[in-house]
């Protein structure tokens, strides 16, 4: 088993499957694919292995055993019995079986199970003469069937019970969170790279520990299985014992045993933290942190920086609503006296006591705390005074120009869309997102508002549109004036993070021209995966935020394909395949700025370049000579005009498109997907195309939320052989 390849499942806690992927990614792992509750992946077992040691928030590691269809009890039932169950089970030993997902016949969990049982003890007696005895705590083997419709996939539990059972503890306090959501917590508040950086940690509600414990840990990078007795696969026939033994000792070598960081916990019951206080014991903490008894209004920092994150009472379970105001009031109060310069993270299920805080977040994310929805706000309480964090220098809004009415009018608009698209975004978590598009015609911008890794700070990328020579210059002037004047308040922005650019018709090489040489590069999320942004040397930031659903169709068609990705820009769409399971890819830009752009996406996300090849090419001419129909999803997005230098022929997108896409038809292999698109705003397919290809016109499904307002923003189509129109 350890030397072939098998598909595993890493289910995760519902909001957190990106954080999984990002995990499996670190550990080397390439051929993933994020589903519902979780993330599909392929490796060999010590993959496995690996991702029940170190994943900090999956939820269980299962190992698939087969996949069938079975619409009826009797097929389920036949279809687990037709299995060799003795490479899995040894029939002397416990089972326990689990039956999850949604089934047209087999509507109740615990008939599911028993039918499972059923198939595997009955196989067992007729190959063995003899079948396990079922135990439902820490069997030696576990068995998962989960159904969706009528297809069904089994699995052994590898984990055998709930990853977040680290083994550190044994008492939590009245609601204590789960280990791997309180993981998840610290890892999308961007603890890792606080810590990394020098920065504390503080939770003033600490309870039980889990959130101090789990800090540590993750600045000491212990792994979070290293104290689990218990494993599902210790008693599964397939089992390498000197492979696990090997994890565990790579495992210890990386821990590191001395950390200069402030880390720590209070709360003003004693009796909780004396549980806390062992809980850090059993983990191997304990000298790594702190814990102090004081109530919150007590809370103060110990340094500059740092995370301070918690869990409030929420009144449902805990107390009663005017505790959980009383204490998030109490909260926020901190918070705005002692704690700026510091990020906090603060998970609530009670919004009318979070109302309390008296704080905007600037970030939210959908959680679930058990059966309970929660939502985890986060927030930047930098220094009024503090030094730029972005490219460039803006000074100060002048206060005049800020009160004057064409500004608060535009102000008044961006508040508007904050809360509108703002709200959207949450919901799709979604950080960087158009906010403003020449919704007033006399303030002509394009504003871009992008969420910035570790610390989610916000930066604005405005782009004006030129004027025509019929506007007079004065008055465009002082509308830019208004905007720029306008926008830190509305958006609660450093004025230093807003970046202003005039946006024309781009010709030729212009398009690549650099117009300034920072070369600083900041890193940015979609989908769980990294991105490098410049604010400062382009034209374009470097990550088109119009095509985020097309990426989204490229990373879902990927898994088992080769992908092709011409007129690539920085690969971000290649990025996006490869994390969707492409076995190959090759990425052909002429600008070798953007392939090393490419360059760098790749390495943010970790992703090996043996299998995605950047290539430097003028597509027009690779199109031509190359001759192979190898590759099974094609991407097509050129620019709507080009006349480069380095181009053999002017492009044109209009013009050119059947011939671009007779050439890219030519190379795709039998079943392929092509994928083109093309932001020409009077763009219309040529009928010949239409009339050759099976195409579907996919550009209102491609369209994202905040560019509902100029849908012709870009035109997508999918193409495919005449023969797979059946």
């Amino acid at each position: 088993m350890n030397a072939v390849t098998t598909v595993f499942m890493a289910t995760a806690p519902r909001g957190l499957a990106d954080l999984v992927a990002r995990e499996l990614r670190e550990l080397g792992i390439t051929e993933l694919r994020e589903r519902t509750g979780g993330v599909l992946f392929r490796g060999m077992l010590a993959q496995g292995y690996a991702a029940c040691l170190h994943s900090r928030v999956a939820s269980r590691v299962l190992l698939r055993v087969a996949e069938f269809d079975a619409p009826t009890t009797e097929t389920f039932y036949a279809a687990v019995r037709a299995i060799d169950w003795r490479a899995h089970i040894d029939p002397a030993r416990t089972l326990a079986c689990e039956f999850t997902g949604t089934h047209p016949t087999i509507t109740h969990s615990h008939f599911g199970a028993l039918k499972l049982k059923d198939g595997i003890c009955d196989q067992l007696r007729d190959a063995c003469g003899a079948r396990p005895d079922i135990e439902l705590e820490r069997p030696a083997v576990k068995v998962v069937a989960h159904a969706n419709g009528t297809q069904l996939g089994l699995y052994i539990d590898l984990a055998g019970e709930g990853l977040h059972r680290r083994g550190y503890r044994q008492r939590g306090g009245e609601a204590p969170l789960r280990e791997n959501l309180a993981a998840g917590i610290l890892l999308r508040a961007g603890w890792p790279a606080i810590a990394a950086a020098g920065g504390a940690f503080l939770d003033p509600m600490c309870g039980s520990g889990t959130l101090p414990i789990e800090a540590a840990m993750i600045a000491a990078d212990i792994a979070p299985g290293l104290r689990r007795d218990y494993w599902g696969f210790t008693g599964w026939c397939g089992h390498d014992a000197a492979l696990w033994q090997q994890q565990l000792e790579q495992a210890n070598e990386r821990v590191r045993a001395n950390l200069a960081l402030s880390i720590r916990g209070s709360d003003q019951d004693a009796a909780v933290l004396r549980n806390a206080a062992l809980n850090a014991e059993r983990a191997g903490v304990a000298s790594l942190l702190r814990f102090e008894c004081l109530p919150v209004t007590a809370a103060r920092p110990d340094t500059a920086n740092g995370l301070l994150c918690c869990n409030p009472p929420y009144g449902t379970r805990i107390g009663d609503d005017e505790q959980a105001r009383g204490a998030h009031r109490e909260l926020g109060a901190v918070l705005r006296e002692h704690f700026s310069g510091w990020q906090a993270a603060i998970l609530t299920a009670a919004p009318e006591a979070a109302r309390e805080l008296s704080l905007r977040s600037h970030r939210t994310h959908d959680l679930w705390n058990g059966a309970l929805a929660c939502r985890l706000l986060r927030y930047d309480l930098a220094r009024p005074g503090a030094p730029a964090r972005a490219v460039g220098e803006r000074p100060a809004p002048d206060p005049e120009l800020v009160a004057s009415p064409g500004a608060r009018m535009f102000a008044n608009r961006i508040v508007k869309n904050l809360r509108l698209l703002g709200k959207a975004a949450r919901q799709q978590q979604v950080s960087c997102y158009r906010l403003y598009d020449a919704d007033m015609p006399e303030y002509a911008f394009a504003i871009d508002r992008y969420e910035v890794l570790p610390d989610s700070a916000v930066h604005l990328y405005v782009q004006e549109y030129a004027a025509p020579d019929s506007v007079d210059a004065a008055a465009a002037q002082r509308r830019r004036a208004e905007a720029l004047a306008a926008l830190p308040g509305a958006c609660g922005v450093e004025p230093s993070n807003i970046h202003l650019r005039t946006r024309a018709r781009q010709r030729g090489s212009s398009q690549y021209t650099r117009v300034a040489q920072r070369q600083e590069f900041m890193l940015v999320e979609e989908d769980g995966l990294q991105f490098n942004v410049n604010f400062g040397d382009y034209l374009d930031t470097g990550l088109f935020l119009d095509h985020r659903m097309v990426r989204q169709r490229a990373r879902a068609a990927a898994s088992g394909r080769r992908f092709l990705n011409l007129f690539c820009y920085t690969a971000s769409a290649t990025v996006h395949a490869a994390a969707g399971g492409a076995t190959q890819s090759l990425s052909v830009d002429m600008s070798a700025t953007y392939l090393e752009w490419a360059a760098r996406n790749f390495r943010a996300n970790a992703l090996q370049r043996e299998s995605h090849e950047l290539l430097q090419a003028d597509c027009l001419e690779w199109l031509r000579e190359a001759r192979k129909p190898i590759w099974d999803l094609i991407l097509l997005d050129p620019p709507t005009f080009s006349n480069s230098k380095r181009m053999s022929a002017v492009l044109d997108t209009q013009r050119d498109h059947a011939a671009l896409i007779e050439e890219c038809m030519r190379l795709l292999a039998p079943g392929g997907l092509l994928l083109f698109s093309t932001n020409a705003q009077r763009f219309k397919l040529d009928d010949s195309v239409s009339e050759r290809w099976a195409v579907t016109d996919i550009s209102t499904a491609t369209i994202p939320f905040d560019f509902k307002r100029n849908e012709r923003i870009h035109r997508c189509y999918e193409l495919r052989a005449q023969a797979q129109l059946t």
